[in-house]
């Protein structure tokens, strides 16, 4: 069972945190920051249900972590094992994931997939979701898995696709010269580029865009 607690600063005030694995009774908060985190043009149909949520807990309970506030559920992040080759790296979400539903959880996996993240956006200025995902980096090199990996939407891709190209926006975020709410994030938490993926997601601000970035494990990697 993971559980954790620290301590984050909001300005000069420290917040007590609790990160933990989430369960059935947390689902109703769960869906609602899903709402909130997500808001249309994002579509309605991604957003968790409660069979989904189940499936998180049930096959793969280690990878359903939340992250709560002073005792408010704040966010929360969902994983799956699976097996990954460099050599063929492009994929749908939909795929990987099997919707959602994690179904396709494999057990044997050596990649640590991030299915979602989100944090309800009162919280955000905390930077609770680096401490998700060094959650997962601590899942990672507990379990001697070899990387973590996900696709990174490309809210802000919108914005230049009629001068940039998809890897060309990428290239720019990395660089810093672009901000994307979530690929600069990712960078910040140590992530990687792999490669842009199209058709990954339906997402009208991406234009079904996403790069695809991993975290290696130092300790199973050279």
């Amino acid at each position: 069972m993971y559980k954790k607690k620290q301590y984050v600063f909001n300005d000069n005030k420290s917040v007590l945190v609790e990160i933990r694995q989430y369960t059935k009774s947390d689902f109703p908060a769960l869906m609602a920051i899903q709402k909130e985190s997500f808001p249309p043009p994002f579509p309605v149909e991604l957003l968790w249900n409660s069979e989904q949520l189940t499936n998180h807990t049930e096959l793969f309970p280690k990878g359903a972590i939340c992250i709560e506030v002073e005792g408010e559920m704040a966010g929360s992040i969902t994983t799956l094992l699976t097996d990954f080759d460099p050599e063929q790296p492009k994929h749908t979400w939909e795929d990987v994931t099997d919707n959602g539903y994690i179904r396709n959880h494999n057990p044997e996996g050596k990649t640590l997939y991030i299915v979602d993240i989100c944090i309800r956006p009162k919280y955000r200025s905390l930077k609770l979701g680096q401490l998700l995902m060094q959650a997962m980096y601590e899942r990672v090199v507990h379990d001697k898995l070899d990387r973590v990996l996900g696709g990174g939407r490309m809210p802000r891709f919108h914005e230049f696709s009629n001068r940039l190209t998809a890897e060309q926006y990428a290239e720019q975020v990395v660089k810093g010269e672009i901000k994307d709410p979530v690929i600069s994030f990712l960078l910040r938490c140590g992530r990687t580029p792999v490669c842009v993926v199209e058709n990954y997601l339906e997402d009208i601000e991406s234009e079904g865009h996403a790069l695809l970035m991993e975290w290696k494990n130092p300790f199973q990697n050279t």
